[in-house]
């Protein structure tokens, strides 16, 4: 499906949460950074707006929206506070959402309005210290135990874990290598064995911290586990991997309005400096900045709104996601470094925001499927086949 314009249902709820994120988030997006601090408030009136369960089914309590829908919110979040719209893309586009498709009629009835309601707070929990893009080589076990399972192991880099009232866990099913035998449990929090680690301090994203979480004979109970994971094939593990193609899409938007609240800034700041008596935006150097920033943006909001109306299954298509995420992530460095340089040494000082913003951008290409991930799938779709990362 080719996308020109959208529906004018869809540009008035852009419209909608774009007024929202101007008059409530923007002016404290420094403040989340600064003190590295989760943007609580935020969350709270997105919940009491009803927009957390935005993607959610209505049988659960949500709005059931499709993802161009959550697509545009992200966006428009991102373009003024990243943080609070890091903090929304767990909620539309996280385990949540894996939970409304693969989820069994019991863990959607048990699970799902209290993501609505903003009383659960879900963390996806997949990288280990030793198995980051290289996913297949994780090492955590759910070994059976009568009714339950056993949980062993490690998570890294954690988005929000240390808030997490729930977390969706890849785990090895019984005794098995690669792909197979992999699935995921939904671990509570509370639940004797699990252990959260303490904040990472990082570059980016500050407000939403990433930490380590620990399962030490975590006992979960089978109805918990989402997807099984069979020792004698990948099918499971390929069930959960295209499940997060929503999780991609948002991403990819966040890009967007990142780089698009950049553009905007440097489109203003290139008015207002003058040098040499004019204008700086009266110099060819600059108009090519912009008109490339322009350009930029353009083609990856396409492609992001391409990918979040194509699939099935409530999925988005695989190669269309690869594709708008890889280049929406590269777009969104590009265009946040240019936006600085048009700043000049102003752009530098955290008296503006695009230094925040450069550093934001950075870790998109790293969470959800590097960009050399993100190659690599491109490629085995465009060949048609698959090819090993291994060595023989």
């Amino acid at each position: 499906m080719v996308m020109f314009e959208l529906a004018p249902e869809l540009e008035d709820f852009r419209k909608t949460i774009r007024r929202l994120a101007e008059n409530e988030f923007q002016d404290k997006a420094a403040y989340w950074d600064e003190h590295e601090q989760f943007p609580q408030e935020n969350k709270d009136l997105l919940a009491r707006l009803g927009y957390l369960g935005l993607m959610i089914p209505e049988k659960y309590g949500g709005a059931g929206a499709p993802l161009i829908q959550g697509v545009i919110m992200l966006e428009e979040l991102a373009r003024v506070c990243f943080n609070t719209a890091l903090v929304c893309q767990l909620y539309l586009n996280g385990p949540s959402r894996a939970i409304a498709v693969l989820g069994t009629e019991e863990q959607k009835e048990r699970f799902l309005p209290g993501v609505a309601r903003g009383e659960y707070f879900f963390s996806i929990a997949i990288s280990e210290p030793d198995a980051g893009s290289a996913t297949t080589d994780l090492k955590t076990t759910a070994v059976e135990d009568g009714d339950a399972y056993i949980l062993n192991g490690t998570k890294s880099f954690i988005t929000g874990g240390h808030l997490c009232t729930h977390a969706l866990v890849f785990a090895r099913f019984g005794d098995s290598k690669g792909a197979k035998g992999i699935g995921a449990l939904i671990v509570e929090r509370g639940m004797k064995g699990f252990e959260v680690g303490k904040p990472e301090r990082k570059m980016g994203g500050r407000g939403v911290a990433e930490t380590e979480l620990y399962f030490e004979n975590c006992r979960v109970p089978k109805e918990n586990v989402l997807v099984y994971g069979d020792p004698n094939s990948n099918e499971g593990f390929k069930k959960l991997m295209t499940s997060f193609g929503p999780e991609r899409c948002g991403n990819a938007a966040m890009c967007v309005g990142l780089a698009q609240g950049a553009f905007e800034h440097a489109l203003n700041y290139s008015r207002q400096r003058h040098q040499f008596g004019r204008p700086i935006m009266e110099f060819q150097g600059i108009q090519w900045k912009i008109a490339d920033m322009a350009t930029q943006i353009h083609a990856a909001r396409l492609m992001v709104y391409q990918a979040a109306a194509s699939g099935a299954d409530g999925f988005p298509d695989p190669l269309k996601t690869a594709m708008a995420k890889l280049y929406a992530n590269e777009m969104a460095q590009r265009v946040t470094n240019e936006a600085l340089q048009i700043h000049g040494h102003y752009g530098y000082t955290r008296e503006f925001p695009l230094e925040r913003m450069v550093r934001d951008a950075r870790g998109f290409s790293l969470g959800g499927g590097t960009t050399e991930i993100l190659r690599n799938t491109i490629a085995a779709q465009v060949y048609g086949r698959t090819f090993s990362q291994r060595r023989n």
